[in-house]
């Protein structure tokens, strides 16, 4: 739950009130930028850091009232955070993804958080949209810590998934109680892109814990994502697009695991990089 009361410390002069800014990665997003960023329209502002896009994301999120700024030179996630770090000036940064969409509840929450000056760190949850389709029955549970107050916030880390580093790493968590919008797959063709993506990732994240992967540990975790997305989650429920959103993440798991066997040697290269 949000806090209400109980605040500590001040954050903004008290000349002003605090300020927000929503900050945005962005690769190849034409097809839904404009919808992410004019959701976050009521932000004092919003900072695009783009990594390369070959489409039309940059002039797009620039017409939608973003400030955008171009790093081609991927070297990961934690790094691209950063820079969006250094060049956000609010007293708040609200980390949204360029497939997200901020909705009044969430728009109305994140004012009333920064309007009140509060200290903590915020995570989110999402209502999920797949193929077209809001999942409706389908039970996201998953939370990601997105809201911060900024000068909290030392950088993040982390070669494959990052991780925040606070100035006091006690500080309280809490959940927002409106949920974002995840478009989390248009179309067939971004859910294989995606899933090579995804399953990369969390091979070489795997390979730099030193976990062993294969077929049989693949098929393992991809029978039981599925089952629990499916099943436990009600993703039988959403008909076809619940089905192939739940067919999607249990081969990312599958392949995680066949990638981390055969793939273990270019793995271990990247990440040592």
């Amino acid at each position: 739950m949000v806090p209400t009361e109980g605040v500590s410390g001040s954050l903004a002069s008290p000349s002003r009130a605090p300020r927000l800014s929503v900050a945005i990665l962005t690769k190849n997003e034409a097809h839904g930028i404009l919808e992410c960023v004019r959701s976050a329209a009521f932000a004092d502002e919003i900072v695009v850091v783009d990594s390369g896009s070959t489409d039309d994301t940059v002039a797009l999120a620039r017409q939608a009232g973003a400030q955008v700024h171009s790093y081609p030179d991927w070297q990961g996630f934690a790094v691209q955070r950063n820079r969006l770090l250094a060049h956000v000036t609010g007293d708040y940064v609200f980390f949204l993804d360029a497939d997200e969409v901020i909705t009044p509840a969430v728009q109305a929450e994140l004012q009333a958080i920064v309007q009140a000056n509060q200290r903590g760190v915020w995570k989110i949850r999402w209502r999920m949209v797949a193929f077209g389709r809001e999942l409706t029955y389908y039970r996201a549970q998953s939370t990601v810590e997105r809201l911060f107050r900024r000068d909290m916030l030392i950088e993040y880390i982390g070669v494959v998934h990052e991780e925040a580093v606070l100035t006091e790493p006690g500080t309280p968590r809490h959940t927002l109680r409106a949920p974002l919008l995840h478009h989390s797959r248009p179309t067939i063709r971004a859910s294989l892109e995606k899933l090579t993506q995804y399953a990369m990732l969390g091979a070489a994240k795997r390979a730099a814990l030193g976990k062993r992967g294969g077929v049989l540990r693949g098929l393992a975790s991809a029978t039981s994502m599925f089952v629990r997305l499916y099943v436990v989650r009600l993703g039988f429920l959403c008909g076809g697009p619940g089905f192939l959103y739940c067919l999607f993440v249990a081969l990312e798991s599958f392949f995680r695991y066949a990638a981390l066997y055969y793939d273990r040697a270019d793995l271990t290269e990247s990440v040592g990089r």
